[in-house]
């Protein structure tokens, strides 16, 4: 009886693990990723198999209606600004010449006429969102990731629900992952007040699409009728005030804008609401004609798993390859891919100045051991990594130069950059590079200057665990 339960056991493993090996080959483009793959699936009986189709797979299944709103007119030139042209080539710098690039590889064009605020912690960040919510006429677009049922959570929630029982067209999308612990009681009084609220990817639906708990949507977004917009690294919740001790302060960048560049954050949304309900919305209202309002030309990048091209990874490289004087990051996850890597360190040795600002305390350690697998050559190349000891540290930024700069909610590794919806606002302008400088420079005087001679002697246990780390990086 036993040696026929193993028979059948066996059998079954071959047969599972020989339809997850074709599935591995059939959807990894990446060599390396397919081989570990697939020695996981055949030293794991069923257990190999099960973790690749729960976080392995990436495969999205887009209907047939969604695939008709991803051209629909929210598509259009109005929405998204004038196709561009390739600059002449006596016209040509490596940034204009980079904006046309970036919508070959799926950004939206280049938007001119743009006032861009930015701001360094929650709370006027928290206090301009609330305003333009209060301010609303006919619609909000609220976007988030993490969205907390604490004080923070309630006073967005009365002011959403203050203006949805004027009469104002309210939606709000949260990713059912990163929200999970979202009070119901507080989704309900949302729901009663007229607020339309939808989960990304609902745990509780799995049936209308495959649910995917490996492909996340990262974004964090507001529009207040199609004429302001909001994105960065803020989520809603109490700890980005720096209320919880755990974290201390809590360092973040996040902007405003201002004029015709919000339409393409609102065509983000937009793509979002019809993946998750089936919804369009392509009403002329959503997506008025804006004045000019300020300077700066803003492009909007977003990334999604299903891409043929990952847009922000691909147009970080591109930028990275520009660089002529300087590449500094802000970020607290860097679990980069080869190509990344090798090009940062590259950059380091051909003598421009390259940065890697990253917390000195971190909220997640596999990602943090991970990361610091790669400070070893980064250190050799001439890189400088700063830790920073004010708080912690959860900014996304590259600082290209002195006028290129990309601000949004992706991190600077593998999970932002091949597994999440992302979105990024990319910025062609020497005041806001200026202004990101400044920053930079008063997070520097926060941090500790990571020295390579220090870091090189570090124990053979961190040495280990750092290794060991790593090997989780496609998925980190």
């Amino acid at each position: 009886m036993n040696e026929a339960v193993a028979g059948w056991g066996s059998l079954l493993h071959f047969a599972l693990a020989g339809v997850s090996i074709v599935w591995i080959l059939s959807s990894k483009k990446d060599s390396t990723l397919a081989v570990a793959w697939c020695l996981f699936v055949i030293l794991l009986p069923f257990i190999g198999s099960i973790l690749f189709f729960v976080i392995g797979y990436t495969g999205i299944r887009r209907s047939k209606q969604l695939t008709r709103l991803r051209a629909s007119p929210y598509r259009s030139h109005r929405a998204a600004g004038q196709a561009p042209q390739r600059p002449a080539t006596e016209d040509r710098d490596p940034w204009s010449d980079l904006a046309w690039l970036s919508t070959q590889l799926g950004a939206q064009p280049e938007v001119p006429g743009n006032r861009v605020d930015l701001y360094h912690e929650a709370e006027p960040a928290y206090a301009e969102m609330i305003q333009a919510i209060r301010e609303a006429r006919h619609h909000i677009h609220l976007e988030m990731f993490i969205y907390r049922s604490d004080e923070s959570g309630y006073r967005f929630a009365e002011a959403l629900a203050e203006r949805a029982r004027a009469g104002v067209h309210v939606r709000f999308l949260f990713d059912a992952v990163g929200s999970w612990r979202l009070q119901r009681r507080l989704l309900h009084q949302m729901r009663d007040a007229g607020i339309s609220v939808v989960p990304f990817w609902s745990l509780l639906d799995p049936l209308r699409r495959r649910f995917q708990i490996n492909h996340r949507n990262h974004r964090k977004l507001l529009v207040v009728d199609g004429g302001v917009g909001f994105t960065g690294g803020l989520n809603v919740g109490d700890e980005y005030l720096g209320k919880y001790a755990f974290f201390g302060p809590w360092r973040d960048s996040f902007l405003c804008m201002r004029g015709p560049g919000v339409l393409g954050l609102q065509r983000v949304f937009a793509e979002d609401w019809a993946f998750a309900t089936g919804e369009s919305l392509t009403d002329a209202a959503y997506f008025p004609n804006l004045p000019a309002m300020g300077g700066v030309p803003v492009q909007v990048a977003a990334s999604e798993p299903d891409q043929e091209a990952q847009t922000i990874r691909e147009i970080y490289l591109a930028a990275l390859m520009r660089a002529r004087k300087r590449v500094w990051i802000a970020t607290p996850y860097f679990v980069p891919d080869a190509g990344l890597f090798d090009i940062l360190c590259l950059t380091a040795r051909s003598g421009r100045d390259v940065r890697l600002l990253c917390p000195f305390r971190p909220d997640k350690w596999l990602p943090f051991l991970a990361a610091r697998y790669y400070w070893t050559d980064l250190l050799k190349s001439g890189c400088k990594i700063y830790q920073y000891t004010g708080g912690f540290l959860h900014a996304k930024v590259l600082l290209v130069d002195d006028e290129w700069t990309s601000l949004g909610t992706s991190n600077f590794d593998n999970r932002s950059l091949y597994l999440n919806f992302e979105v990024t606002c990319i910025m062609r302008s020497r005041e806001i590079a200026a202004d990101i400088e400044r920053r930079f420079h008063t997070d520097f005087a926060q941090c500790i200057l990571v020295n390579p001679e220090e870091f090189a002697n570090r124990s053979f246990i961190a040495r280990i665990l750092e290794n060991g780390c790593r090997l989780f990086s496609p998925v980190l």
